[in-house]
């Protein structure tokens, strides 16, 4: 049953969006939520073989004593196979992907009942069609976290892009198929660089073990091919000599040059600033279930291709690049907290944010110590339960008022306390309070970079750089509170009805987790993913290669 229950998390969806074609249309919204609320709670079965992480000696007990060595709810079955080439079905979880996979089960369930509401949410036409589009995205997106193989990450990571496309461009705002087809260009653009860099590897990683090498975690199988296992491309000594000396075209260092053509890829979904203007486009046209999903789980993909590919099969390509990503992260704190301080559009403000809380998880996994990578994943998670929740907030104004012009609100907490008690806590999370969500890993990004001083001499500018985004983060939150909640009651908004108990019944889980996360950082995230997230920093670190390098830097 364990090999078995990742396969049926995946698939679960995809049985319910079947469930949804052959039932009446009017069934397809309880089949959906249903579905959704299975897959919740089995996901929840993942948790268990983790709890025993406790403490430095039980994690070197479940996460193994090196990165791979140790995978939870493993399945491997050959699926494509030729003689020269072996793809595998091959799925399982670590501390790494455990967390993402769970907050994808939470987010899809809150955004299916956030679905609810049709009139709302434009969905009010083809109904069975948006609740298929929507189960068949969820499988998507929890395929790509627990898949080990490239070659099945890469079919999951394309299957989300059809489904969301659809679900921007059809039940989207007024410039829904201008924001779908960026959207669909953008995500395009960095899967064909993803792909040259996987077909690159596939048979650089041929050249390295054509006399068979021992694998490093698989019991001791011998491998005489190319392979797509990303923990053997990470841990195999010879691919990663190989990799490290190897040129690419005859010219350019193969490690580098890969490492960046997958960066990109993972930068256009995180995103980062240059790579970002789809965001706002997509967030902004996109109905509000849409957008929490957007914002909980596809944006943080990019940081999970980072810590699972990126780095781990290539440290020499995050140490060469490693003050380009830096700038990069700090020049997205920044650029997006100001763009944000000078949104009138509610939910664009909110869409900006999302670049700026993604500039620190950039940030914190450039300096490559363990704190600030730390810090990447806790805001990740972080950023993943207070987005959702802010999205939402706007969209049950929207419902009322009609508009998102933030200047004609006011006095919103006194028409609606409940949700204005909400809002308080989802915006603060994301303002980074101490006590919410939002602080924990902000803070260890700083003390990460801090940390980085002696190894990068830019550290300490960057890190003071980053800082002052908390400022401007302050600035924009404070001042769409004082705007939006704050101030008498205006008659125009004198009869909104309170927050429905369907709507708080979304919101109130939100604004729990937001403070439990924010009180208990160690309890609930870190004794789960430390492990992993430190047998891969010690990973990038203790490569022969990187030393060699930074060495003659």
């Amino acid at each position: 049953m364990e090999g078995s229950l990742l396969t049926l998390l995946v698939f679960l969806p995809l049985m319910g969006a079947a469930g949804c074609v052959v039932m009446p249309k009017e069934m397809a919204r309880v089949i959906a939520l249903l579905t959704t609320l299975v897959t919740f709670l089995v996901s929840l079965w993942l948790i268990p073989p983790f709890l025993a992480g406790g403490d430095a000696a039980q994690a070197v007990n479940i996460f193994g004593s090196s990165y791979g060595e140790t995978l939870h709810f493993v399945q491997r079955i050959p699926w494509i196979t030729g003689d020269s080439f072996s793809i595998k079905y091959f799925v399982g979880i670590d501390g790494l992907s455990m967390p993402f996979v769970v907050l994808t089960t939470l987010v899809s369930l809150f955004a299916c009942a956030a679905s609810w509401n049709c009139h709302t949410w434009k969905v009010t036409k083809n109904l069975k069609a948006f609740f298929v589009l929507f189960l068949m995205l969820e499988t998507g997106m929890i395929g790509t976290f627990v898949s080990l193989d490239f070659f099945l990450f890469y079919i999951f990571w394309e299957v989300m892009l059809l489904p969301m496309y659809f679900l921007i461009g059809v039940w989207g705002g007024p410039r829904k198929e201008y924001a779908a087809i960026k959207f669909f260009l953008f995500t395009l653009a960095g899967s064909v660089l993803m792909l040259v860099a996987m077909i690159a590897m596939f048979f650089y990683s041929a050249d390295a073990v054509a006399g068979g090498v021992p694998s490093g975690y698989q019991d001791g199988v011998t491998i005489t091919q190319g392979t797509f296992d990303m923990i053997e491309l990470a841990t195999n000594s010879a691919i990663q000599e190989n990799f490290a000396a190897a040129t690419f075209m005859g010219v350019l260092p193969f490690a580098s040059t890969m490492f960046i053509f997958m960066f990109i890829g993972f930068a256009v979904k995180l995103p980062l600033v240059p790579v970002h203007t789809w965001l706002p486009d997509a967030h902004v046209e996109a109905p509000t279930p849409i957008s929490m999903i957007l914002a909980g789980v596809l944006l943080k993909m990019g940081g999970y291709g980072f810590l699972r590919l990126c780095y781990p099969i290539f440290p020499t390509g995050g140490h060469f690049w490693a003050s380009t990503l830096a700038a990069l992260g700090v020049i997205s704190i920044l650029y997006g907290a100001l763009c944000a301080m000078a949104q009138t559009d509610f939910k664009k403000l909110v869409a900006y944010s999302s670049i700026s809380h993604m500039g620190y998880v950039m940030l914190g996994i450039a300096v490559m110590t363990h704190t600030g990578v730390q810090g990447a994943m806790y805001q990740m998670i972080a950023h993943g339960i207070s987005s959702p929740m802010c999205f939402f907030l706007v969209g049950v104004i929207y419902d009322r008022a009609h508009h998102r012009e933030i200047n004609r609100f006011g006095g919103l907490w006194l028409t609606m306390p409940k949700y204005g008690t909400m809002a308080t806590i989802g915006f603060f999370a994301s303002l980074g309070l101490p006590g919410l969500c939002g602080f924990i890993g902000e803070i260890y990004v700083l003390l990460g970079t801090f940390e980085a001083r002696h190894t990068f001499e830019w550290a300490v500018p960057a890190a003071i750089l980053a800082a002052f985004g908390v400022i401007f983060t302050a600035g924009y939150v404070l001042w769409l509170i004082q705007r939006v909640y704050l101030g008498p009651e205006k008659e125009e908004y004198a009869g909104y009805p309170e927050a429905s108990g369907r709507e708080m019944a979304i919101l109130v889980p939100f604004a729990a987790l937001c403070v439990a996360y924010g009180v208990l950082p160690k309890h609930l995230l870190f004794d789960y993913v430390n492990g992993t997230l430190n047998h891969i920093v010690d990973t990038m670190q203790s490569s022969g290669a990187i030393t060699a390098l930074a060495a003659g830097s």
